[in-house]
């Protein structure tokens, strides 16, 4: 359990945040009219903007300071590409039943709430005070928990349950259920046991073309197009190496239970990295030396494994140093992701990377960091960076025989001893017949380690067993006469090898919903008046970053400001117009809820000498000069070559129009 707060440390008023997205239209849920579906939302003006300014960061970011080369590859994927990388038999969840209401549950998510609300309960009993999480309703009177109640545990118990939500990402299905049985946990609708939990492939499942005889999924990520081109990638990169890939594009997972608004949807957009790198040099990175100092919180596995959330800050040249972090390249992208939440605005303290456990790492992982960011729903995964080694190449070029290595000329040619395998056709067929093309490529698939071992067996016995799928009972025998093992040499002059690869992987609805809770703040109500909420976006990511209003609608003012306007789309600043009759205050407190940095005022001291004022969102303080030094200063401030204290030290300041 966390308390989460606004970016003045009061804590989130989640009700009036939701009330006011909506109110905004930042985002809402899609088909509303006809009741909706739940885990699916449609972005309005500012939420497109905000969107759009986030990638656009992203781009910068990543795929321009890293060289990366961008593609954009099919939502639609054959069934045997998701077969091929794991994702049939592997993509799941655990999912459990109530059985009187019929209710669909995430077993993970029904054993965390459970003991969380035991815990709360525990809470009050003792009479500590506790954060309500549950949203308030019109008259902001606090709703106790659905079946929560005030009753004190043994201290003992208390520990078992916050170890048990420490790991809660470590149980696998038959764990979960145990879990469930022992702390007797039931589903508050019923006051019953949910039935045991049974994995749930999350993939949307389709069908290609008018025959529907080519099955497919809508893709659950945008990394296997990335995989599939990678030899064309690597053309285009005149075959150097390391390099990396990139994509941003939509995604789909078919949640069990949809919840928390856009943390946990159907759809949406995801920004993915794949970084190639040769394993023989360890995945350093060139320029790991640029992030080494960078301090990261560091959430490690032994850590959650012990039953503690406790984190501690480690510069990430001493967590790779120490071993903590696998390697360079790892650890190098873990800083970068860092540097680019910090630039959108995220709050540093409600920032963590944790590191996954066994049961939760993903079935091509070796090892995997989770940007995690603290909100009202919790401590939310937001960018995962994990080692998929070279998993993904490997399995598709083995399905299909495609070229998916590296070859690289070496400087000087290497002499090499390996193990060789020599056949006699006649006698295999003789010996297996219509099994004798599976027993030669088996032969032909073995591994150095493998054929080291069969020579040894046909050495001291005259016979050698070797497996093969689907021949006999999985093994045959064969003899010194179907084929020879020895080991010879020879000259190679180029290196042949399989990348591995660094995934950085972005949850783009995430990360914009937690940054809205970050930089969300209520300011002070003044003089009787409502509070007013204020969302601080940084410059650079604002959905509107100018608001220009008019004092009045009369026509003095429209020539300055068509002359306005006309100078901050040139200067590529989106900027809004309010013309409504209400005041100067009134309109700038509606714009502040939509997160617009600045403010112009068009008065009639404009139309005397040209000057105009500039208002800062969150301090509200005014600076006036003429409209081309204004447009200067706005662009710099988007650009953060200059703080608005600058500006402040530089522009005589204006006082009295928001009365």
């Amino acid at each position: 359990m966390s308390t989460s707060t606004d970016m003045k440390g009061q804590p989130v008023d989640k009700a009036m945040l939701d009330s006011m997205l909506r109110h905004r239209l930042f985002y809402t849920p899609s088909f509303e009219i006809y009741g909706g579906v739940s885990g699916l939302y449609d972005y309005g003006p500012p939420g497109c903007a905000l969107q759009a300014n986030i990638i656009d960061l992203w781009r910068k970011h990543f795929i321009l300071e890293e060289d990366m080369l961008e593609v954009d590859c099919t939502v639609l994927t054959p069934h045997d590409v998701l077969k091929t990388s794991g994702h049939v038999d592997k993509f799941a969840d655990w999912m459990c039943k109530d059985p009187k209401n019929g209710d669909i549950l995430r077993a993970d998510h029904f054993v965390e709430d459970v003991l969380e609300t035991r815990l709360r309960g525990d809470k009050e009993a003792r009479g500590l005070a506790i954060e309500e999480k549950e949203e308030t309703d019109a008259k902001k009177k606090k709703k106790k928990t659905k079946g929560q109640q005030a009753v004190k545990l043994d201290d003992d118990v208390v520990k078992e349950y916050e170890s048990i939500l420490a790991q809660i990402d470590n149980y696998n299905g038959e764990q979960l259920g145990e879990l469930i049985k022992k702390y007797d946990l039931r589903n508050p609708a019923t006051n019953l046991q949910p039935t045991p939990p049974v994995a749930f492939n999350l993939m949307f499942q389709t069908s290609i073309g008018p025959s529907s005889n080519l099955p497919g999924y809508m893709r659950p990520e945008t990394a296997q197009g990335q995989f599939l081109n990678f030899h064309k990638l690597l053309e285009s990169n005149y075959g150097r190496m390391p390099f990396a890939s990139a994509s941003i594009g939509k995604s789909y997972r078919n949640e069990i239970s949809p919840r928390a608004g856009l943390l946990r949807v159907r759809e949406f957009l995801m920004a993915e990295i794949e970084h190639f790198v040769d394993p023989e040099g360890h995945k350093k990175h060139h320029r790991f030396n640029e992030v080494a100092d960078i301090e990261l919180t560091l959430l490690d596995r032994e850590t959650q494994l012990s039953g503690q959330t406790t984190v501690r800050k480690v510069p990430i040249g001493k967590a790779v140093q120490d071993g903590l972090v696998d390697n360079e390249t790892l650890g190098y992208f873990l800083a970068r992701i860092h540097l680019f939440l910090k630039k959108l605005g995220i709050d540093q303290s409600k920032l963590r990377f944790r590191q996954h456990m066994a049961n939760e790492m993903a079935h091509y992982a070796t090892d995997c960091w989770d940007a995690e960011l603290l909100t009202s729903a919790g401590w939310v995964e937001c960018v995962g960076c994990a080692d998929r080694s070279a998993y993904d190449l490997s399995v598709h070029a083995k399905k299909t025989g495609a070229s998916l290595v590296v070859k690289e000329r070496l400087e000087e040619p290497k002499v090499i001893e390996e193990w060789v395998v020599d056949t006699d056709k006649k006698v295999l067929g003789l010996t297996f017949k219509k099994d004798a093309k599976a027993v030669e490529s088996a032969l032909a698939a073995s591994t150095q380690e493998q054929r080291e071992k069969l020579a040894k067996e046909l050495e001291e016995s005259g016979k050698a067993v070797l497996e093969v799928a689907g021949v006999a009972d999985g093994k045959v025998e064969f003899g010194k006469d179907l084929a020879k093992i020895e080991i010879r040499k020879r000259t190679v002059h180029h290196r042949e090898y399989t990348p591995n690869v660094i995934e950085p992987s972005f949850g783009i609805g995430r990360i914009l919903y937690s940054l809205i809770e970050h930089v969300y703040w209520t300011r002070g109500s003044d003089g009787g008046d409502e509070a007013r909420n204020v969302l601080s976006f940084p410059p650079a990511v604002a959905p509107t970053k100018v608001l220009v209003v008019p004092i009045s609608a009369k026509d003095v003012f429209k020539p300055f400001l068509q002359q306005l306007l006309q100078k901050l789309r040139a200067a590529g600043i989106p900027s809004r117009v309010d013309h409504s009759n209400t005041s100067i205050g009134k309109r700038y407190a509606r714009n502040d809820e939509l997160g617009t940095p600045f403010g112009i005022t068009v008065d009639f001291q404009t139309v005397k000498d040209g000057s105009i004022t500039l208002r800062e969102r969150d301090s509200t303080r005014q600076v006036r000069a003429d409209t081309d030094k204004i447009v200067a200063t706005i662009q710099s401030l988007i650009n953060d070559s200059k703080t608005w204290q600058d500006v402040e030290a530089e522009l005589p300041k204006f006082e009295g129009q928001e009365l």
